[in-house]
This record gives C-alpha cells, structure tokens and sequence, in this order.
C-alpha cells in the first residue's frame, strides 16, 4: 500500500553466491500460478431485463492487504488510509464494502462476494508471506471472474521484471538510459559513468541508495556484488542522468488522460549521488532524503517540453500495455526524455503523486478514485452494459472535460 509515497517529499505548491543462472530469477508468467482451490467460473450472463446505473452508483469491494508482519504503527497507518479511501468513496455516492487480505488464503476470502454485482478496486498490493504475489492477486480475481481496477495479471508480472520492460520500450524506440543486466561482478564491458545499479525485480526503490550510484569501476564492481550477494537476483546497471526526474501519472483506455507531471526537487542536494529518489526518500521519515526531496506539482517545464513528455508518456503507456491507470518516472538530458521506469499499479494514496496530480487537475480524492472504479466498469459484463446505457449519450464526465493543466490524448 505504501508504493511510491510522497510523505517524505515535500509539495511545493505554485506554476550472493554468484554461480546461478539468469533462469533462476525469472518472475513467473500469470499462466504457469497455481490456485489451489480456484474454480473457474463462468461470466456472469447478461440479464434478460434492462437496467440503467450511474457510474457514481457502482459498488465497489475495496480489497486491500493488511501483513499481520507490519508494526503497529504501520497498520494504524494503513487503516486509516483505508478509512479515507473509503469514505472518499461512499462520499461519491458508491455502496462500498471492505475484504482485508491478512493470510494467503486470498481464494477463500473472496468466495463470500458475487463478482456480478460489484467492482472490485484492487489496492492489495501482495498475499501475506508470498513474496512478488502482487499479479498473484490479479490472477485470482480473474479466475474468479471479478473486474477490478488496474493492469491485468500479466501486466503487472513484466513490470516487476525490469529488464523485460527495457526491452518492449527499446522495441518501441521509447528512449531509456543504456542498460545491462549481470550475474556476476565481472563487469569490465562497462565503461559509461556516472552509472546506477539496481536489482533487476524489485519495485518501491528497494535496494536504492546514494552509494548505488557509482563513479568507476571498482565501485561498480562493488554495488553490482552487493546486489547479487543481499538481494539474491540479477544487478541491472544503467547510464545515470543526472538530470530533473519527472512523475507522469496517465489514466484512461482508449482515451488517455496525461495528468500534470510531478517534478523531483534535488536543489538541496550538490552530490549527485544524493539527487535521487531512494527506498529512504519514500519510506523513512527523517532521513536526509525523505526531508530534503521536494515534489513540484505543476513542474517547471514550459510549454513545448511538457508536450514532448506527455507525447512519450502516452507512448510508453501504451507500449507496455497498461490499463486504467499507471505512472511513469522519466529524467531529462538536454532536450530528451527517457523513461526510468513504469509503475502500472501506483499508490493510490490520498498523499501520494496520483492523488496529488490528480487534485492539480481539478479532481477531489473522491472523484479521482470513482473515476478509477468507472474505467474498471466499463469492462464488467452486467455493469459496463448498465453503465453504458445511461452514459451513452452524456456530455460530461472525465471523458469529455480537461481540467486546467491535464492533457487529453486519443
């Protein structure tokens, strides 16, 4: 639940052992998961009489992870985001119910819901004790034959592999920071610096910090067997830009709405090791990055800039092929723009870039997360139908209006 927070980022308001194979650490593809227990049911059938149903009508099961492994204050913290979500949502006139995931036994805990009557907003982040689960969890909800918010199973296991992700954008001739991935600390190919080593399948920074931005070889070397030796995967070295880095947040299908971009403030920072967004800037209140990282909403970028950004942003998003919503890290070197990373389950967050972005754009907590539950809708089988009917004909709604400063792209 805590991907990519912006609590520590302050909003400035105004304009191993090394002899493995790479095979070992592969993210598995949603087809090969196993659902002990899992029947798969059919679609729900259309009903024979029609109904109408506003989008702000649509009932909404909010499911969301709660690890009986976190600290107090971590579940205080997680609860209460909970609440609000929810009440956000019930303020938009949704019938809302909660199913918490507290075990593994994710299957089981949804039998008792009835995926013809409602959507489901997925913020379950992972199973309890099953690590890399997040398209775990999608793939039950499919299986069951829920329609839930957010990129399919499939989707979300590529993104955890970075590697992966690379090579689509490469494929589409998106601009990406020259990259390798290695499995041992023999990296004398290497010659481009500053450079940054991260691990290959991780998401949230995790394994960031100042020192995994390197300036020769030897510390290459070093941060690369770090990786392999702590975090038991893959190293992935990158081309470091040492330039303003940008959050994108995009929603829609079809139709894609680009939201303000959210600009990363470093100027506090003269070391460009520290200009950086770490796992600390995201997670530890009081570290140097979590205090000294401030967040722009709108950026500094002027008018022909920002409509470069948002040209590759919507190529990259659909490049990769997200849904609903997703959000996307870039950095510029002179005039270009490349993409760092692809996020197609972001926080959502009251604090966070989406939120924040979103509430730039002219939309409430409220009516930013009704419109995720909406997208969602449309998909459904006897809602999107319901849905349709009385939206046909609509002229307003997020689809047909652009709030000062967001873009609207087909």
């Amino acid at each position: 639940m805590y991907k990519h927070v912006l609590k520590g980022l302050r909003l400035v308001s105004g304009p191993v052992n090394h002899k493995f194979r790479g095979s070992d650490f592969q993210i598995p593809q949603p087809r090969k998961f196993f659902l002990r227990g899992v029947m798969a049911i059919p679609k729900a059938a259309s009903s024979s009489r029609s109904f109408q149903i506003a989008s702000e009508s649509i009932p909404v099961l909010v499911l969301h992870n709660l690890d009986p492994s976190w600290s107090p204050k971590e579940l205080q913290d997680a609860k209460a985001q909970v609440g609000l979500l929810m009440e956000s949502l019930r303020a938009e006139g949704h019938p809302v119910v909660e199913q918490r995931v507290t075990d593994s036994l994710l299957a089981m805990r949804l039998a008792k819901w009835d995926p013809a009557k409602l959507v489901v907003l997925n913020w379950c982040e992972a199973i309890p004790g099953l690590e890399r689960s997040e398209p775990l969890v999608a793939l039950t909800l499919e299986a069951l034959g829920f329609t839930y918010t957010g990129s399919p199973a499939e989707m979300l296991s590529l993104s955890w592999d970075k590697r992966s992700v690379k090579r689509i954008l490469s494929k589409a001739r998106i601009l990406t920071p020259r990259w390798k991935a290695y499995l041992t600390p023999a990296c004398h190919d290497w010659r481009t610096f500053p450079a940054i080593v991260k691990p290959a399948l991780e998401h949230c920074s995790l394994g960031l910090s100042p020192k995994s931005v390197v300036m020769d070889a030897r510390e290459l070397a070093e941060q690369i067997e770090r990786v392999l030796d702590e975090m038991k995967q893959p190293a992935m070295v990158e081309d470091f830009i040492d330039g303003p880095e940008f959050h994108v947040n995009l929603w829609g299908n079809g139709v894609v709405q680009v939201l303000p971009p959210a600009e990363m403030d470093f100027s506090s920072f003269q070391d460009p090791r520290d200009r950086l967004c770490t796992f600390d800037s995201k997670f530890t209140p009081g570290s140097l990055h979590y205090e000294g990282i401030r967040v722009k909403v709108p950026s500094s970028l002027g008018s022909s800039r920002l409509k470069s950004l948002e040209k590759i942003a919507l190529k990259t998003y659909r490049a990769v092929g997200c849904r609903d919503y997703a959000r996307l890290d870039l950095r510029l070197r002179g005039n270009q723009f490349y993409v760092l990373d692809v996020n197609p389950n972001p926080d959502i967050s009251s604090d966070t870039s989406l939120a924040l972005c979103a509430e730039h754009a002219g939309y409430s907590y409220g009516s930013m997360l009704s419109y995720l539950v909406k997208l969602a809708a449309e998909r459904h089988p006897v809602l999107g139908k319901a849905l349709g009917e009385i939206e046909k004909d609509s002229v307003t709604g997020p689809h047909h209006w652009i709030p000062q400063g967001a873009s609207l792209l087909v």
